[in-house]
Formats: C-alpha cells, structure tokens, sequence
C-alpha cells in the first residue's frame, strides 16, 4: 500500500512509499503564473535558494519551488544560483495555495 512519508513542504511528498522504500519520483508542478515576479538573484543569496526561500516564504525547506518553476535556466538548484541569474518567482499566496501551507 502507497502512502506518503514527507510533509507538504517536500518536493518529495507526491511520491509514493512503499513499504519504507520510495516508488518513482513523482514531481511537483509549480505552473507559471500571471503574478509571478522576475528577480534578479543577490548576492547575499548567491549558492543559497534555501535562505530566499526563507526570506519570501518563511521555510527554507521550499528552496525547490526555484528549481520546479525555472527548470530551464536552474539545472543545478545550487550551483547555478549566482547572483544576476533572472528568475520567476511564484507569489506566497500562489504557494501556500499550491502547496496547502
């Protein structure tokens, strides 16, 4: 029997689980959206989505919704978080919608 071990927050948390081992990942679609804003990375969050995901949405675990929703420009979700990069970045209420936070 599937069920789900992660709590909503994780990119994990559609995947099933079975028997304490993981089925196939299952990923989270975070869609493009009229109010999403372009942002420019700063420095200070440079090789760092998990503190920009604190500081617009509170939790640090929500780093992935950077990688999800700029999948062609975020090949790697760390290293390829440098300051100047341009990304979209969904609004809290689109995540917290999305996400059920």
């Amino acid at each position: 029997m599937a069920k789900t071990f992660y709590a909503k927050s994780s990119p994990y948390y559609k995947t099933p689980v079975f028997d304490r081992q993981m089925g196939y990942f299952n990923k989270r679609n975070i869609p493009a959206d009229i109010n999403d804003i372009t942002y420019e990375i700063e420095p200070q969050y440079a090789y760092r989505p998990d503190l920009l995901a604190y500081d617009l949405y509170g939790s640090a675990k929500l780093w992935w919704v950077f990688a999800t929703r700029n999948i062609d420009s975020l090949k790697d979700p760390i290293f390829d978080f440098v300051p100047g990069l341009k990304i979209k970045l969904p609004q809290k209420p689109t995540i917290d919608a999305l996400i059920g936070s």
